[in-house]
């Protein structure tokens, strides 16, 4: 009796273990803490959906963004005519060089129901005809709104007869690294493929500092250039752009275009015509340990302002040389890309909220951005910018642009600070004349710059 009775509880207590594995590792239920203070807080079964912030993959729902997505991203097709290069016999006899055709394809977003359709500016270059193909395999004819090179944004417009499906932007500065994104275009001209991933990075600099992109890994390849980066919402918070490869394919990163920055290019056009960009009027750039050490900083994080430009809302709000940006309005600056980002969103005339750190002390300015008075001369790459009062009286004249950089390629002629007044015998009185004659510079042969020095001296550059 006393044996069965052994066996029993034996039997018992292993019943138990095996009950106990099998709830612990096999019957899983998804939890959340409930906070209402009307009831219990104690864990509880949830049946709603995982918000997607801080789910698992197998949590989150991607359907509802891509059946958002998919109708507003368009195929885009640039139809190019290329020249041959011409031989010896064409320099001789005057043959004409073969001409052909060439085919590029990307992706491009519908951006309101009447047609607006927003791409980059490398996907339509040089185009001589634009065909955009929707997600119903409907074609059309499109035509160039307006395009931005260096926020390599472009705006197109179709013809249709019926409200098209499209996608709002969203606000990319309220996007946050980890969030589940979706990257929806047409890779090697596969129409309406949706990839997931997360946001990689914020403000990452790929030339310079000159842009401030978001950094994904969903799968982007050759296609999905101009195509919709969304939010497990669907909202509209980048344009795919890019991917670093030694490959030329998709090999873990890819970047886009904030949706604050393609926004504000996009209105800026339908406004303007083109891009109007304010001016912080600083020069400056991302400071390290030893920087840091060397200019007595306690932080690294931060942009050193190591230029103030003259006349600019810098200047005007008392910021100076020495100054470290910590914060814009209520973005926090850790590096010179952050800064050109939120930048690159505003216009001349508005007002910003400007944090330095001075002498261990944060002050707090606001700064009105200014237009830019500065361009980047075709042919040769020159950045001028029209004379202020200071320089008119400096200089001795009220005619000409003022080199502030020049390529590397340049640097050894000491050229910055000087003066540009002719260009090949043609009379340069300001940017717009600058632009046109340095346009007109052939490709080959000599060209001559008549210039002024600090002294008012002329100088004569020839290049062959």
């Amino acid at each position: 009796m006393k044996k069965i009775a052994s066996l029993f509880l034996v039997s018992l207590f292993t019943g138990a273990i095996t009950l106990g594995a099998y709830k612990l590792f096999f019957e899983k239920d998804t939890y959340t803490v409930v906070g209402n203070a009307q009831e219990t807080p104690f864990l509880r079964t949830s049946t709603a959906v995982t918000s997607a912030k801080g789910a698992g993959i197998n949590e989150v729902d991607f359907t509802i963004a891509a059946e958002k997505t998919v109708n507003a991203v368009v195929h885009v097709k640039n139809l190019s005519i290329s020249k041959s290069s011409g031989s010896l016999a064409d320099f001789f006899y005057g043959s004409q060089r073969q001409q052909t055709p060439q085919i590029g394809t990307g992706s491009g977003v519908i951006i309101s129901p009447d047609g607006y359709i927003v791409t980059n500016n490398h996907v339509i270059a040089n185009a001589s005809q634009l065909e955009v193909s929707l997600n119903n395999k409907k074609t059309y004819e499109a035509e160039v709104i307006g395009a931005d090179q260096g926020s390599d944004i472009a705006l197109l417009k179709i013809d249709v007869d019926q409200p098209l499906p499209y996608l709002a932007f969203g606000d990319s500065d309220n996007s946050r690294v980890g969030e589940w994104v979706l990257a929806v275009g047409n890779p090697f001209s596969l129409t309406s493929t949706v990839t997931a991933g997360i946001i990689s990075a914020k403000a990452r600099s790929l030339t310079l500092g000159q842009q401030s992109f978001i950094q994904t890994d969903a799968a982007v390849n050759p296609g999905n250039s101009g195509g919709a980066l969304v939010n497990t919402n669907g909202d509209l918070i980048g344009i795919n752009t890019a991917i670093t490869s030694q490959t030329g394919s998709y090999v873990g990163y890819s970047f886009a275009v904030p949706s604050n920055i393609a926004k504000k290019v996009v209105e800026d056009i339908m406004e303007f015509g083109n891009v109007q960009r304010g001016l912080l009027g600083i020069r400056g750039g991302d400071l390290n340990p030893q920087s840091a050490s060397e200019l007595g900083l306690d932080e690294v994080e931060g942009v050193y302002v190591s230029q103030i430009t003259e006349d600019s809302g810098a200047e005007e709000a008392g910021l100076k040389e020495g100054d470290v940006i910590k914060k814009v309005d209520d973005i926090n600056v850790r590096k010179f890309s952050e800064l050109t980002g939120y930048l690159r969103s505003k216009r001349p005339g508005d007002v910003i909220d400007v944090m330095v750190e001075r002498d261990g002390k944060r002050l707090t300015r606001k700064v009105t951005l200014k237009k830019d008075q500065t361009a980047i001369l075709p042919s040769i790459g020159f950045t001028v910018k029209n004379l202020s009062e200071k320089d008119k009286k400096t200089y001795g004249t009220k005619k000409g642009v003022k080199i502030i950089d020049v390529p590397q390629t340049y640097q050894r002629y000491g050229l910055e600070n000087k003066i540009i007044i002719a260009v090949d015998d043609n009379e340069i009185n300001n940017i717009d004349d600058a632009k046109e004659h340095f346009g007109e510079i052939p490709k080959y042969g000599r060209t001559s710059f008549t210039m002024l020095n600090e002294n008012g001296e002329k100088e004569r550059l020839i290049l062959q």
